[in-house]
């Protein structure tokens, strides 16, 4: 069995042909660490660990030096097998998810490579699934907060763009809110699928009055994601009990420990999987599994990461499947792909490459 003979890392800045703006900042490029983790082989895995202060805290440096430093050396002379590394990858260092975000990808991108599958195949094989992964992933577009007249011409853009689901970035200001949703309704017809992300940005008496108000306006909407802050598990469950549309657990979720709190409380109706707030796609698939087991509708999505961390997202929704349509437009921000190889997007699908692994080759110069 190969070993793992190097962990390298780089920075990586990626611009976006428009400003992303939540409740919670606003960005114009995608920020992030990329790692090659290299067998004795000379095979190599690629992972990247994207900085998002407001949600997991991760920084660009932190996650380098973590990549750098323990994760490389719990790493290096080991088995390049993620059956076998990816625990030491979670047992080196407290927090930093990030950067096991970046070094649990690679070592299944890299056990894909080796075996010549793509990284969904070699994911479905890893979860037990029998039936060939879908190559194609669609996923809703994003409208960054913004004024009723700007979120609609957004929204009119996206749908000529192939876009049929819309996320709408809300909790910004909820006296205005409920015009805000309903200027997008108006905008795009009654065919386009509308959800809502808050990022934690109402309490939960603003988040039930805003939503009632929307449900008594017949905005129709899909969901509403993380209306109050994470902390606040209870006033989620509040929320959940008190409105007809499906609530979604987003930043109260990371690990597995605060998928048990959402389920004791019965704190959503769905919770929303990411691989930079859980530590990689091993953790990721066991959330998925304990949240299927217990009824809960399951959801994958992503932080402003490129089409490596974009990609290894849409191959594990490829490879297990999801109750709702992912969150993965994170990569179609960026101007272009910084790639030779790997995902693409076509209208609103993100097309899995069907090199083995992520198919990414190289990054572009």
């Amino acid at each position: 069995m190969s070993t793992i003979a190097e962990v390298r890392t780089r920075r990586l800045s990626v611009p976006l042909h428009t400003p992303f703006v939540t409740a919670l900042r606003r960005t114009t490029t995608i920020e992030t660490v990329l790692v090659e983790v290299v067998d004795s082989d000379g095979a190599v895995g690629w992972g990247e660990a994207p900085q998002v202060w407001q949600v997991t805290g991760d920084s660009l440096a932190g996650s380098q030096a973590c990549l750098d430093g323990p994760l490389r050396d719990a790493l290096v002379g080991r088995p390049a097998d993620p059956r076998e590394s990816s625990a030491l990858v979670q047992r080196a260092v407290v927090a930093n998810r990030s950067a096991k975000m970046a070094a649990d990808t690679a070592l299944h991108d890299l056990a894909a490579r080796r075996a010549g599958l793509t990284l969904a195949e070699h994911l479905a094989s890893w979860a037990g699934v029998t039936t060939l992964p879908p190559t194609q992933v669609r996923t809703d577009v994003t409208l960054a907060a913004g004024s009723p007249a700007e979120l609609a011409a957004a929204a009119t853009a996206r749908v000529a763009d192939g876009f049929g689901t819309l996320k709408l970035k809300v909790g910004t200001d909820a006296a205005t809110d409920v015009a805000r949703v309903l200027a997008v309704r108006a905008a795009v017809g009654a065919d386009v699928a509308l959800r809502l992300d808050a990022n934690q940005g109402w309490d939960a008496f603003e988040a039930i009055r805003v939503i009632s108000a929307l449900e008594a306006a017949g905005a129709d909407l899909e969901l509403v994601e993380q209306p109050v802050p994470a902390h606040d598990v209870i006033g989620l469950a509040h929320v959940t009990a008190h409105v007809e549309t499906p609530v979604m657990a987003d930043e109260s979720l990371f690990t597995l420990e605060d998928l048990v709190e959402v389920i004791r409380l019965d704190a959503a109706d769905l919770v929303n999987v990411k691989l930079a707030k859980c530590g990689g796609l091993t953790p990721a698939l066991e959330l998925l599994h304990v949240a299927h087991l217990h009824g809960f509708g399951t959801f994958v999505g992503s932080m402003m990461e490129s089409h490596v961390g974009v990609g290894a997202a849409a191959a594990l929704v490829a490879a297990v499947g999801t109750t709702s349509l992912p969150d993965l437009d994170a990569a179609w921000w960026a101007v272009a792909s910084p790639y030779a190889g790997g995902p693409s997007y076509d209208g609103d699908r993100l097309v899995l490459s069907d090199q083995p692994g992520l198919g990414i080759e190289g990054v572009l110069s």
